[in-house]
C-alpha cells in the first residue's frame, strides 16, 4: 500500500494528463446543449398536447352536452 504522499503524487501526475477544453469548445457544447434541451423540451410539449387531445376525443365519445 502507497504512503499518502505518494499517492497525491500519482494523483498530481494523472491530472496534468488531462487535456481540458478550451473557452471556445466548452462554450459551443454550452450551447449546443441548450438548443437540444430546447428542441426536446418542444417535442415533449407537442407529444404531450397530441396524446391529451386524443385521450380527451376518446373519453368524451360517450358524453352529452
Amino acid at each position: 500500500m502507497a504512503n499518502p504522499f505518494e499517492f497525491i503524487q500519482q494523483v498530481r501526475s494523472e491530472a496534468s494528463k488531462v487535456i481540458w477544453p478550451t473557452r471556445r469548445e466548452t462554450l459551443i457544447t454550452t450551447g449546443m446543449v441548450l438548443l437540444m434541451v430546447v428542441f426536446a423540451s418542444l417535442f415533449f410539449v407537442s407529444i404531450d398536447g397530441a396524446l391529451r387531445y386524443l385521450v380527451g376525443l376518446v373519453l368524451g365519445i360517450g358524453r352529452h352536452g
